[in-house]
């Protein structure tokens, strides 16, 4: 019972944690609607009040980011963050996790006095803070590769209005949704900044790791070095990265069933243990107070664990 509470515990921790990146995030994209009703409408002073605390807690994260900003780990982190499109620094996010770690750990203390609980709230924190940025990415780089077509088309169009290159992308970081226009807003800030247009394309490509747009930019270098229609190229690749995407999807809606299957096979074992824990726990008791108990349920979740694996690379097909 103490291991699910400072699970429950672990995962309130991780909310606070997600709502602190919220308030940085607010913190460093505050819109000019909020600057200039500072100037022009009486403000309550709860509306002020929340602004100083996001501020608080955003100057008091990073200085206590600076001393390991240096680190090749928060490097990492740093560029696994810019990946997934959190607008966090590699050590801020660290300091994020270890503070959400140490106030899990407390409150599960005070509330069980079981230290034997403590280590799973403390180690599930940084874990799921990591899924979180894992799933932040995944996300980012469907919804970049969903709109590559359409980036693509506007890209050849405008090539054939007589548009460069360079104006083209700009045409894409100002139309388009983001992912997509952040991204080349951000190859245009580099290539003013001084880097040549192929380096800026090519860490647009290593940022995203998207096969799709690595298609393109082999073919925008190519085309640069050789020549060619790159209009007419670029029609072809959007085509065939249509195509793809079709295909994925139709694959997804096939697959949807046997991924379906793996999560409620995986879930079911816990909340048929749940319902006995409640409803007979005379019984359960055996599986924490007997060895064969503890060996019997340490079998168990092993066994889950491959089993939802195995049907998640059966269903997992590569397109």
């Amino acid at each position: 019972m103490e291991i699910l509470f400072a699970a429950l515990c672990a995962i309130e921790a991780f909310v606070f944690v997600i709502l602190a990146v919220i308030f940085i995030r607010r913190s460093r994209s505050m819109d000019i609607f909020h600057r200039l009703r500072r100037h022009y409408v009486d403000n309550s002073k709860r509306l002020k009040q929340t602004e100083d605390i996001i501020l608080r807690i955003s100057k008091f994260i990073k200085r206590m980011a600076k001393p390991i900003a240096d680190l090749e780990i928060s490097k990492k982190m740093d560029f696994r963050l810019k990946q997934a499109g959190i607008p966090l620094f590699g050590a801020e996010f660290i300091i994020m996790s270890i503070i959400g770690s140490i106030l899990g750990a407390i409150i599960i203390y005070i509330v069980t006095l079981n230290l034997a609980a403590v280590p799973v709230t403390a180690i599930g924190i940084p874990m799921l803070m990591w899924l979180w940025a894992s799933m932040a990415y995944k996300r980012r780089r469907d919804t970049f590769t969903n709109q590559l077509s359409d980036c693509l088309t506007t890209v050849s169009n405008a090539l054939r209005a007589g548009y460069s290159f360079q104006q083209a992308m700009d045409v894409i970081a100002k139309e388009m949704e983001p992912p997509m226009s952040s991204e080349f807003e951000r190859v245009s800030t580099d290539i003013a900044m001084g880097v040549s247009l192929e380096d800026a394309l090519q860490q647009m490509n290593h940022r995203i790791g998207s096969q799709d747009f690595d298609l393109v930019v082999t073919a925008v270098l190519i085309q640069r070095e050789i020549g060619g229609n790159l209009a007419q190229i670029l029609d072809t690749i959007s085509f065939t990265i249509n195509d793809r995407v079709r295909m994925k999807r139709e694959i997804k809606a096939l697959t949807a069933q046997g991924k379906f299957s793996a999560w409620v096979l995986m879930a079911l074992p816990f909340a048929v243990g749940a319902f006995c824990w409640i409803f007979n726990n005379d019984q359960m008791q055996l599986f924490i107070t007997e060895d064969i108990g503890r060996i019997a349920i340490t079998i168990a979740i092993v066994m889950a664990l491959i089993g939802f694996v195995m049907i998640q690379k059966i269903v997992d097909i590569e397109v």
